[in-house]
């Protein structure tokens, strides 16, 4: 059995002008402890996204409807 090779990816890219990322800050560890792979674009830099108190950060990225 092959894979069809694909040409095209569509996708949306996210401006994210941090240099350096820690790569703990991608996906927090304490969200890593899931034995599925469901849930993880939900926390995607979560402790970016969201205060201490579980409410968007206005001003990060991913937090903006267009993406």
């Amino acid at each position: 059995m092959s894979i069809e090779k694909f040409k095209t990816i569509l996708s949306s890219c996210v401006p994210l002008p941090i240099e350096n990322v820690d790569t703990d800050q991608i996906i927090p560890a304490r969200f890593l402890k899931a034995t599925t792979r469901e849930g993880f674009g939900e926390n995607l830099f979560r402790d970016w996204r969201y205060t201490k108190y579980n409410e968007p950060v206005k001003d990060f990225q991913l937090n903006d409807p267009k993406y």
